[in-house]
């Protein structure tokens, strides 16, 4: 499993510097080549912290939260403002993301750039389908299901929209891919 990993964050590495390449010249005040969003509790400590190490380690400018933000900073702006200086966004779609509302504001700020400022957006599907992801079913349905009782229905309806856009993207589809 390990060595899979290790397979996977090489093409990853190569995709990023590829992507980042292709885009350098539209792409002046950045600050990051990578934004990574995720659900902490299904993957901050096991596939997104490799993840990050490797692109670290391949000397790709990575965004992660809990590296990059700074004691006492607002957190919410300065996500946001991550992702609009950020060259990639790679969405890691995971059992409990829709039951975030941050992950879903942040995911409607990578469509968002991906529109205005031809961010690419690489997503990653780990231990869900991703058909799961576009048609809104799954863990998802429910996710957005527990958001219905405080928040208001055109909010959801952007989240439904941003998550079959970047839900209907090639990405990587990922089973098993650390053992969990």
């Amino acid at each position: 499993m390990k060595r899979k990993f290790s397979s996977f964050g090489e093409d990853f590495s190569m995709a990023a510097r590829s992507s980042s390449a292709s885009s350098s010249s539209s792409s002046s005040g950045r600050s990051y080549e990578v934004f990574l969003n995720f659900r902490g509790i299904d993957t901050r400590n096991t596939f997104t912290s490799h993840l990050y190490n490797a692109l670290d380690a391949a000397g790709i400018h990575t965004f992660m939260d809990d590296v990059q933000l700074r004691t006492g900073e607002e957190i919410g702006p300065e996500l946001l403002s991550a992702i609009q200086r950020s060259r990639i966004s790679v969405p890691i779609f995971s059992k409990n993301y829709a039951s975030s509302k941050w992950c879903l504001k942040e995911l409607v700020e990578i469509v968002e750039c991906k529109k205005t400022l031809n961010q690419d957006v690489l997503p990653i599907f780990y231990h869900v389908d991703p058909a799961d992801v576009r048609h809104h079913t799954g863990t998802y349905a429910e996710g957005l299901q527990e958001h219905d009782k405080n928040v208001d229905q055109r909010i959801i309806d952007e989240w439904k929209k941003a998550l079959t856009e970047v839900g209907g993207l090639k990405g990587w589809d990922l089973k098993n891919i650390d053992g969990g």
